[in-house]
């Protein structure tokens, strides 16, 4: 079996983009892969384009080799976009893999360690409105919420933030007590003389994990978050490769590794961080704010590892873009469910990606009352 084609399809979503990678080969077997980085999939599309020429006429079940390959063959180390690209290419030489051998994926990766992957959904709103939402998950079988360091409008002023989370808290807690896990999300909005004040603030409510309280450049940094805090933290979710979780796992500064399959190097790389830290005790909660091929993606990866937390799923299976990924994995009041389709279990029609396709565009933005930016 040779590679024939490597496809980058950028699909627009109707808020952002989604890019699917389609690897092709001369017997008709096909893999799909899924790239991170949104925002940016466009420089990872022609990243895909590039390392297409690498890749036709190899054999697609050399996963590991052809991983090298991409990621150290151009003499200089891939970073973010090319480790994107990379990541995309890899799910789907993973898939085809699995047809080929008329198993799962999660078979390849060692087999099930357990029958279903929890998740957790993404909620906001006022605290009024967050304490509805809050009951709502529990009614539909949900073990997790969600949310975020909240803005007001564009603006975010740390001291303000910092309030209001306290409240969106209190607000959970008396809809549903304890019923709920709460995931934190600081979205890399502070630096650590804010962040620090707030993880200890939000300690009272046990939340499950504090993700990303600091920008993720300088992950020395966690040294000073881990002095202070008491409460889980979990970070990872913007990192390329083993390389930058180095210092995070080596020195135990987190408790949940946020790896994003789509963006780390693939499902190669990614079980290569799950097992190291399974040495550290540090469990995994994939990252997943992306589509249905990285959610089946992650879904393999959760259901094969022993160090397995929660799995991120803001968008359901079966409710985005059902004519791109018309069969997407299963899933039931909160769990995704094992497949028992070959390769991935999803289906991935090219024509219909085709009609959809991406556009340019920017995030949201955010900056402090002085009009300086921040992030978003």
């Amino acid at each position: 079996m040779k590679i024939t084609a490597v496809k980058p399809f950028p699909v627009w979503g109707g808020f952002k983009n989604y890019l699917f990678v389609k690897v092709e080969t001369d017997e008709g077997v096909w893999g799909v892969g899924e790239a991170g980085l949104s925002w940016r999939e466009m420089a990872v599309a022609e990243g895909v384009r590039h390392l297409e020429a690498l890749l036709i006429g190899q054999d697609p079940l050399r996963v590991e080799h052809l991983w090298q390959r991409m990621f150290r063959g151009g003499f200089f180390p891939a970073g973010r976009v090319l480790c994107s690209a990379i990541s995309a290419i890899d799910i789907a030489l993973w898939d085809i893999q699995g047809k080929a051998l008329g198993v799962p994926v999660y078979q390849l990766l060692g087999g099930r360690v357990r029958d279903r992957a929890i998740c957790y959904p993404h909620a906001g709103g006022t605290p009024d409105e967050l304490g509805q939402h809050a009951l709502r998950l529990r009614e539909e079988g949900w073990k997790f919420i969600r949310f975020s360091v909240p803005s007001a409008g564009e603006i975010l002023e740390p001291r303000w933030a910092i309030r209001e989370t306290v409240r969106l808290c209190e607000a959970v807690k008396s809809a549903v007590g304890d019923d709920l896990e709460i995931c934190l999300d600081l979205h890399t909005r502070l630096d650590p003389m804010d962040a620090i004040p707030l993880c200890r603030e939000m300690e009272q409510f046990r939340p499950y994990f504090l993700e990303d309280p600091i920008r993720s450049e300088n992950p020395a940094s966690f040294h000073q978050l881990r002095r202070h805090i008491h409460a889980p933290i979990a970070a990872g979710e913007q990192f390329a490769t083993k390389w930058e979780f180095r210092e995070l796992v080596e020195a135990e500064l987190i408790n949940y590794a946020r790896i994003d399959v789509c963006i780390v190097g693939g499902l190669t790389e990614a079980r290569k961080i799950a097992h190291w830290c399974e040495t550290h005790y540090i469990n995994i909660a994939p990252h997943n704010p992306l589509g249905p091929i990285s959610t089946a993606a992650c879904l393999h990866l959760c259901l094969a590892i022993s160090n397995f937390g929660v799995q991120e799923l803001p968008i359901r299976p079966g409710t985005q873009l059902t004519d791109v990924v018309p069969v997407q994995v299963p899933f039931e009041s909160g769990y995704l469910l094992p497949p028992d389709r070959p390769g991935l279990g999803v289906e991935f029609d090219e024509e219909a990606a085709r009609a959809q396709p991406g556009q340019y565009g920017q995030p949201p933005e955010l900056r402090r009352a002085d009009g300086s930016f921040t992030n978003w």
